[in-house]
């Protein structure tokens, strides 16, 4: 499933370049991929109640173009990967047609003590799966 939300650039996310400080791209990706969860079904606070969560794990960016202030940015996320208690998500951020950030970003799902845990099957949502694998 593909979801993707939109977002400004603020004044204070910017360096004296004007440009996007490189740590606030973080910062968007997690604000969609909580945005990518919500859409796709997954019910987080259950599931931080039951005692489990998701950590990131790794992630890999590719800086294509600098945003600034102003900037209306799309954020999509894809899946591309899934395994028993992981998986990768493709996130792309987009001003217009300008491909600003790719990422990709390893998830693991834990157990109350942060260890990898089998997703269970109220969590393991179609959503989560890509259309095929990829690496």
């Amino acid at each position: 499933m593909n979801t993707e939300c939109t977002l400004k650039v603020r004044t204070y996310e910017c360096d004296s370049y004007n440009h996007v400080n490189n740590a606030n791209y973080l910062n968007y990706l997690e604000y969609a991929r909580y945005e990518y969860l919500k859409d796709i079904g997954f019910n987080y606070e259950e599931a931080i109640s039951l005692g489990f969560g998701t950590y990131i794990a790794r992630i890999e960016i590719d800086y294509k173009k600098p945003a600034v202030t102003d900037d209306v940015l799309v954020i999509r996320s894809k899946p591309i990967k899934k395994g028993v208690a992981s998986g990768t998500l493709l996130q792309q951020i987009w001003r217009g047609e300008e491909l600003i950030i790719d990422a990709k970003v390893t998830w693991v799902f834990v157990d109350s003590k942060g260890t990898p845990a089998k997703i269970p099957p109220q969590f393991n949502l179609p959503g989560l799966q890509p259309e095929t694998n990829e690496t």
